[in-house]
């Protein structure tokens, strides 16, 4: 009776959640999560690709195309939003953009540089 003759409504028990409501909210966070991080999943891939040369004894065309990804993390940082980047974000964005195309240059150019010796 308090709560009436204040002016406010008494509530009995918790506000009913539309359970509908919530589950397509659930959906939509979860489908956010994956879209964020679509630039890490496609570097990711082309690492694995990378990784996959390295195995099949195709070193050079291995470190080269790991180089690319690195390359294409920093692209991917520099031109995305923070909000869209997902795991790429590490530290500020001019740090992970050198660290990234530092380490693709660097290994892109050992990659090219190194004489092949027989090998492809």
């Amino acid at each position: 009776m308090a709560a009436e003759a204040s002016g406010g409504a008494a509530h009995d028990g918790p506000v009913p959640v539309d359970s509908e409501r919530v589950e397509s909210m659930r959906r939509a966070r979860k489908l956010h999560g994956f879209i964020a991080n679509v630039p890490y999943y496609t570097v990711l891939a082309v690492i694995a690709v990378a990784a996959l040369l390295v195995l099949i004894d195709r070193w050079r065309r291995g470190a080269f195309v790991f180089g690319s990804a690195m390359l294409l993390g920093a692209v991917f940082r520099a031109f995305l939003p923070a909000n869209r980047v997902g795991l790429l974000q590490v530290r500020s964005r001019v740090f992970d953009i050198c660290a990234m195309a530092a380490l693709g240059g660097t290994v892109l150019w050992l990659a090219t540089s190194i004489d092949s010796l027989g090998t492809a």
